[in-house]
């Protein structure tokens, strides 16, 4: 048995940037909670992918729960929600004490089905705000979504967690909605060891967000709160980390685009083997490699095979729909993301695999034909 190859692990860079920012945060002594590695990290980001301000958090669940905050969402609201996703898209609207109705994707691009968005907006005309999920650094069909949005008047929200680095028609993801989320998560294509960023083009928003996230304390001399606030901001040693990780981030899409592609070559004329979908106007990050199967082979013989090995790999999402918590909310759709759980797979898309970990993958899969 080999080494173990891992689905998505963290990876610093080789050029040590992380370290310079984290032992400037422990020389002046800005440990916690705030710094110049926050607003730097802020800054950075908001240049990087084009928004006009943000708010580092502790987590892009926690960015989601302030978006739904920020939209207005609470008791009783209705928001949509891809089903195709992981709970961290759907958690926060239960937080807020609003009602998700899940939506089905499409097979062209995995995410959230504008047809079955359209649907949804029908059936509930009073829908407080939109989720939708740019799945495994794919991009949702935006022009689509966006204009259905702006036809009903509803605050739109991009869960980006999984597609910092992918383009829309040469945006950023991220960047369409009313508000944007991002990912630092251990796993994501650059991490903080744990962290989220909460983006927009309307900076008071943002400014209410982050007093939100500190604890809502209100500019007095004693400790005063007028209203509910949460423990959600970065801190400046984190900061520090993603403030490394963002200069290599080109660098982290390009290898995970080269992983892609090997296995595209190698895999992709197997039988019964489909890859995800890559669309002209989609430039992908392709956080994760995935595929699905339609003959004999099926994922979990896939998964146990290279499970053996000591090499690491997942099912596609359980949609929302099917999880035992949210299965008594509505589901709007057909069967499209039940179908791709059940032949879905995640494959080993590390960016510090080598070309003989490659290698050792694609023989073990290419024995299973």
């Amino acid at each position: 048995m080999g080494d173990r190859i891992f689905l998505s692990s963290p990876h610093m860079s080789d050029e040590g940037y992380e370290m310079e920012y984290v032992k400037e945060a422990f020389d002046t002594n800005w440990i916690a909670p705030l710094g110049e590695n926050v607003n730097e990290f802020e800054n950075e980001l908001t240049t990087k992918v084009g928004s006009n301000a943000a708010a580092a958090l502790s987590s892009g669940t926690a960015a989601i729960h302030l978006a739904l905050r920020a939209a207005g969402v609470g008791e009783g609201d209705i928001v949509f929600c891809p089903t195709l996703t992981f709970s961290a898209t759907a958690n926060p609207i239960i937080y807020q004490n609003a009602i998700p109705v899940f939506i089905d994707s499409d097979y062209i691009t995995w995410n959230m089905c504008p047809k079955a968005l359209e649907e949804a907006f029908k059936k509930y005309p009073e829908v407080k705000a939109v989720i939708v999920v740019h799945l495994y650094g794919l991009s949702a069909d935006m022009d689509k979504i966006v204009e259905l949005c702006k036809k009903h008047d509803v605050i739109l929200i991009e869960d980006a967690a999984e597609s910092l680095g992918t383009y829309y028609k040469g945006k950023h993801t991220g960047t369409f909605g009313d508000y944007g989320i991002f990912s630092f998560n251990g796993n994501k294509i650059i991490t903080t060891s744990g962290g989220g960023m909460l983006v927009s083009d309307n900076e008071e928003r943002i400014d209410k967000a982050r007093f939100w996230a500190t604890q809502s304390r209100d500019t007095a001399r004693h400790y005063q709160h007028s209203e509910l606030g949460f423990n959600y901001r970065m801190s400046n040693v984190v900061a520090g980390i993603g403030r490394g990780q963002l200069k290599v981030l080109d660098q982290r899409v390009k290898k995970k685009r080269y992983i892609f592609e090997c296995y595209k070559r190698e895999l992709g004329g197997l039988n019964g083997v489909q890859f995800m979908p890559s669309n002209k106007w989609d430039e992908s990050n392709y956080w994760l490699s995935c595929l699905t199967l339609s003959e004999e082979v099926r994922p979990l013989d896939m998964m146990k095979a290279l499970e053996n090995e000591n090499i690491e790999a997942r099912p596609i999402w359980k949609p929302m729909h099917m999880q035992p918590f949210f299965e008594k909310y509505d589901f709007v759709g057909t069967d499209v993301s039940e179908k791709l759980f059940e032949n879905g797979v995640c494959l080993p898309s590390d960016t510090k695999m080598t070309e003989g970990d490659l290698k050792r993958v694609v023989e073990i899969i290419k024995g299973l034909w």
